[in-house]
């Protein structure tokens, strides 16, 4: 257990307005055809009454990930989250989606609702695993002609992160 590590845990901080031109690079490498426009980001970031975004950093500070819900009682709703590609698969996506989570109910949401493309199977494994269910489809939703699958977490049922629960055996 004597791995060379920062921490183990990814920085998770509240979005700034300085992070915009980071999130915006890393919006446009990911989602080229569905990218949003810069001024978005701006917008999401001033209504502090219904958005709470976040950003995720690597040790050197540079951003990697981020997130963002829009909540409108009693419901939540996950605007967007990503993670850049040399950083999938380091739980980065998962502690952003369980920051959003807790967001969602530190807001006082009953459910939390997101948008998944269909053809994304490794994002669909990480809501599941969340406890999210599939409740609709939005044929032919993204530009490219894709279906975006609805999906719900009822947060009466949320005790914390997948990962939280499962490291100690149970």
């Amino acid at each position: 257990m004597s791995r060379n590590e920062p921490s183990g845990a990814p920085a998770i901080r509240p979005m700034t307005f300085d992070d915009i031109a980071a999130v915006d690079a890393l919006e446009r490498a990911l989602f080229p055809v569905d990218a949003w426009p810069l001024q978005m980001f701006y917008d999401e970031l001033n209504q502090t009454d219904t958005r709470s975004y976040y950003v995720a950093e690597d040790a050197g500070g540079a951003v990697i990930g981020y997130a963002g819900l829009m909540c409108v009682l009693p419901i939540a709703d996950v605007q967007t989250i990503a993670v850049a590609p040399e950083a999938e698969g380091t739980g980065i996506g998962s502690a952003l989606l369980a920051t959003l989570i807790e967001e969602a109910k530190t807001r006082g949401a009953d459910d939390v609702l997101l948008e998944v493309r269909a053809d994304n199977p490794r994002a669909q494994r990480l809501y599941r695993w969340f406890g999210f269910e599939q409740i609709h489809t939005r044929p032919r939703y993204y530009r490219d002609g894709a279906d975006a699958l609805i999906m719900r977490l009822d947060l009466s049922i949320w005790n914390g992160s997948p990962r939280a629960t499962t490291k100690d055996g149970k």
